[in-house]
């Protein structure tokens, strides 16, 4: 039975990414974290936040924050226009929206297409990566999408303390 989860490593099985890119690289989501996908509108400004998060948007009524995963990567050069597509996720209990260059499509990847992220030392963070999925002549950075999204620098979502 599939929840759509992965387990990467010795306990491996498929699971549904949808791709996006970002600059030259391809990039993969969980299917079941993804509500919805919108073309980039403009954002409402929030003073005094990171440079990745972009604002917010009204989206039927809800204020969702936008972070554009070009600025958050360094990517370099940011640049709006037509093909600019926000991903709106739901993650931990919060609507958030990322900014890509691109959607792609919606993949299905078994254990056998799925690699550990490999180990580059300290230099870059790994930790958001669920592992790299390999679909005929493609390799997909499957990122940990609610892991990045929760991370304390973000701050998008409130650090719950512990109950006593």
């Amino acid at each position: 039975m599939s929840d759509g989860t992965q387990h990467i490593g010795g306990n491996q099985r498929s699971g549904e990414f949808l791709t996006f890119t970002l600059g030259d690289e391809e990039y993969g989501v969980e299917i079941l974290k993804v509500q919805e996908i919108r073309g980039y509108d403009t954002v409402t400004s929030i003073a005094h936040a990171p440079e990745f998060i972009k604002g917010v948007i009204n989206l039927r009524g809800l204020i969702v924050p936008i972070v554009d995963m070009r600025i958050k990567f360094s990517l370099g050069n940011v640049e709006y226009n037509e093909f600019t597509v926000v991903i709106i996720l739901n993650i931990a209990d919060r609507v958030v929206g990322i900014v890509v260059d691109s959607v792609s499509d919606v993949i299905t990847l078994d254990g056998e297409q799925i690699r550990p992220a490999p180990q580059l030392g300290a230099a870059v963070d790994t930790a958001y990566i669920l592992g790299l999925g390999s679909l005929d002549d493609r390799m997909i950075i499957l990122v940990d999408i609610e892991r990045l999204m929760t991370h304390p620098d973000m701050a998008l979502v409130d650090q719950q303390p512990l109950a006593a």
